[in-house]
């Protein structure tokens, strides 16, 4: 059998990479980091990388736009736990990444986007598909590198890596001049990482964590406030013992969905703009609030001046940073959440805490999420409702960024980590096609469907072409309402019902999926969503996508205005 260009690479490579070229090198460190996939588009300054990974073991992803690449890494990040790879080329390639790396940032996803970039001697001379990549991406990722020698390639690579993937996850960027991807290794690489500045805090101090747990035990009236790093720091199983010792109600960030399991009657759902009344309620009448792996988005708190007005705030996070950066905390404990709550659940006393359970109980029976049903129009609510029973809330979910998007949020009902794939706090619409596409290369054998918004769904719907290539049987559902939904509900509620830039007349999305090669489905008749469901879900031999007519001006519910707190939420069609 004859042996490929990767087998003489890889016996190159076997003794401190001497003698290989910068493109060997870097596929070698992403294999030494497990990559099995990676998303991008080639071009001028790529391709000897390219070339390289043209025997690679390493699945290359080939998408429609490097936008799409980026969320598809994300995507992947998210359902596994594992660093995405993003590979884009220089000047326009690199700058399509600038909003999937602020994505990734906001929402604390490990990601290594890997950028082409012009000659070593051309840098800073406005050379053709020139960009100042480490400029431009330095607010917005956690760190980033420009390469500067073959000698150091190595070395960066086990530093972005490691990077990414500890302390508070995020995107590093590494900026490879194309000279540097041909030049060869004339000694023996030094892997070893230098980075003095960077030392996360992961154990927390045992004094602080009992000092946390005194307050809880002695509360009357607590509440577990959970954010995504419970996930990212794979801290469910610890956090629910912990939860159920203390018998501690609990609510949810958008990106905590999934920590809690939301049948639990201790659960809340989630808490903020568009949060359960339950929640809101709780969060303003709680005397003791633990905040784990939340950061106290503007989205969550409402009106900082009367957000949580009794409570003695607790807040562990491995990021010292977010700790009083927004609310002040009376216990902070830094460090990484499964290890600090594996040894807070051993100091909390079982509390008899009847009295607050029940006022729980009270406001959940008289003000629960709910909608009008009936009428002409497919209720968007009951889409998702529907979809949570036929699937038995184990499907993953991403969404894109809208009405849609909260609707899941509220009605999907989550049971588990890893589940809801969403984009948070940058609010990126165009998010969920890719990032859709991304969670089933992470689990082909999982169900992976995208919830999304005629607008959002517009914005990146080519991507479709990419999983119909690969064969996937990822799933679309689009509520079409023919309105930019969200913005919208806001100029109905404050704007007068002027609709500027929001009416959103759509194409006939049934015919364009069917021309990319996709299973298209439509349904308008109430009556008839149930099967079209099933329909959709029961399809596996490729893509498929399910355009919904839904309620053009329903509303979210609640809705807490711009500037108010949390208790004086609009509760609409639910009051």
């Amino acid at each position: 059998m004859a042996k490929t260009k990767y087998t003489k690479y890889k016996m190159k490579l076997d003794k401190g990479f001497v003698g290989a070229c910068g493109g060997e090198i870097i596929h070698q460190m992403l294999m030494d980091q497990g990559v099995d996939v990676m998303f991008g588009f080639p071009g001028g300054a790529l391709i000897p990388l390219f070339d390289v990974l043209y025997d690679s073991p390493i699945k290359l992803v080939i998408t429609r736009h490097e936008q799409g690449a980026i969320h598809m890494a994300e995507g992947y990040a998210r359902a596994t736990g594992k660093t995405g790879v993003a590979i884009a080329t220089s000047g326009p390639g690199a700058t399509n990444l600038v909003t999937g790396l602020a994505n990734a940032y906001l929402d604390s996803t490990p990601i290594v986007a890997i950028t082409g970039q012009v000659r070593s001697n051309l840098i800073g001379n406005d050379a053709f598909q020139e960009a100042d990549m480490t400029g431009i991406s330095r607010p917005i990722t956690k760190h980033n590198f420009l390469v500067g020698s073959v000698d150091d390639l190595g070395r960066i690579f086990a530093e972005a890596f490691h990077i990414a993937s500890t302390g508070r996850p995020g995107p590093v960027l590494i900026d490879v001049p194309v000279d540097i991807t041909v030049n060869k290794l004339a000694r023996a690489a030094d892997l070893t990482m230098r980075i003095p500045g960077y030392k996360p805090s992961l154990s927390g101090h045992i004094r602080q964590i009992q000092s946390a747990a005194k307050v809880i035990n002695a509360s009357a009236r607590p509440l577990l406030y959970v954010g995504g790093g419970v996930i990212h720091s794979e801290a469910t199983a610890e956090l629910r013992a912990v939860q159920e010792k203390g018998q501690l109600p609990a609510t949810t960030t958008l990106m905590g969905l999934g920590a809690l399991d939301e049948s639990n009657p201790l659960a809340l759902q989630m808490v903020g703009m568009h949060g359960s009344a339950t929640a809101n309620y709780a969060t303003q009448e709680c005397d003791c609030l633990i905040a784990v792996g939340a950061r106290f988005d503007d989205r969550v708190t409402g009106n900082l001046d009367t957000f949580a007005p009794d409570a003695t705030v607790v807040h562990i996070d491995i990021d010292p940073t977010s700790i009083s950066k927004v609310v002040k905390a009376d216990v902070p404990v830094v460090g990484d959440a499964k290890g600090i709550l594996a040894q807070m659940v051993e100091f909390i006393e079982p509390t008899d805490r009847t009295e607050w359970l029940e006022k729980i109980a009270d406001w959940k029976k008289r003000y629960p999420l709910g909608y009008e049903p009936g009428g002409k129009y497919i209720k968007p609510q009951s889409v998702v409702e529907k979809l949570g029973e036929l699937t038995d809330h184990d499907a993953i979910i991403a969404t894109g960024v809208g009405q849609h998007q909260m609707w899941t949020a509220q009605f999907y009902g989550f049971r588990k980590p890893r589940q809801i794939i969403t984009s948070g706090g940058l609010g990126t619409m165009g998010f969920g096609v890719p990032s859709a596409i991304g969670a089933q290369f992470a689990c082909p054998d999982a169900t992976v469907i995208d919830i999304d918004g005629d607008g959002s769904f517009s914005m990146t719907m080519g991507e479709i072409v990419t999983a119909v290539h690969h064969e996937l049987p990822v799933k679309f559902i689009v509520m079409d309402n023919e309105y930019l939904g969200m913005v919208r509900q806001w100029q109905e509620m404050f704007f007068d019902k002027r609709y500027s830039g929001t009416v959103h007349p759509c194409p006939d999305f049934v015919k364009v999926v069917e021309g990319f090669g996709a299973k298209g489905i439509r349904v308008e008749d109430p009556a008839k969503l149930t099967d079209a469901l099933k329909e959709l879900l029961d399809y596996n031999d490729g893509p498929a996508v399910l355009i919904v007519a839904v309620d053009p001006e329903e509303n979210v519910y609640p809705m807490v205005p711009a500037g108010k707190s949390l208790h004086e939420m609009e509760l609409g069609r639910l009051a």
